[in-house]
């Protein structure tokens, strides 16, 4: 099999190392752990993730929440995600694209967010707090919070850990 390359197809080809691509993005790593809880009526919690920039707005990343019931009523219940619904939960649309996604059933879940798709902005340097917020029916309600100065190009790291609606949360951000 022969391939030619065109002119034109190597100016495209080429151009691509000069746009910032996803080599240059920031980068979000997130890890959240639900954990087992023995409980007689166990429902997955509804999740929210934001990030809250020092003096600026509130940005929803995530919500796990039941967007897939009939009539959108699963949507009725996330106002009990009660601090992410104040932020910023209740002027949203959802399901809100590249934001909305399934409630998660428990263990470790590994998120990797690039800024500028999805809910991820792309982060100017500053400080921020990224804010985990877990609320289950029949259950209980936590929220942890991770504290993180972003400079622009050092990679930094937060952790906190639940003690019942969440476990250990964790991001790393880099470029």
């Amino acid at each position: 099999m022969e391939y030619r390359l065109t002119g034109m197809t190597a100016v495209a080809l080429g151009a691509g190392a000069l746009l910032p691509g996803s080599a240059a993005a920031q980068t979000l790593d997130l890890n959240v752990a639900i954990p087992r809880l023995s409980v007689a009526e166990y429902h997955r919690p509804y999740v929210a993730i934001w990030l809250e920039k020092e003096g600026g707005p509130t940005r929803t990343v995530v919500v796990w929440y039941d967007f897939d019931m009939k009539n959108g009523e699963g949507t009725k219940w996330l106002r009990d995600i009660r601090m992410w619904w104040r932020a910023s939960g209740r002027t949203m649309s959802f399901p809100a694209d590249g934001v909305s996604s399934a409630t998660r059933a428990p263990g470790s879940h590994k998120l990797t967010l690039v800024g500028g798709r999805g809910g991820m902005p792309t982060l100017s340097p500053g400080k921020y707090t990224l804010s985990i917020e877990a609320a289950r029916e029949v259950g209980g309600r936590e929220i942890l919070r991770l504290p993180f100065t972003w400079n622009g190009s050092t990679a930094v790291s937060a952790k906190a850990a639940g003690a019942s609606e969440l476990g250990a949360v964790s991001l790393t951000l880099k470029r």
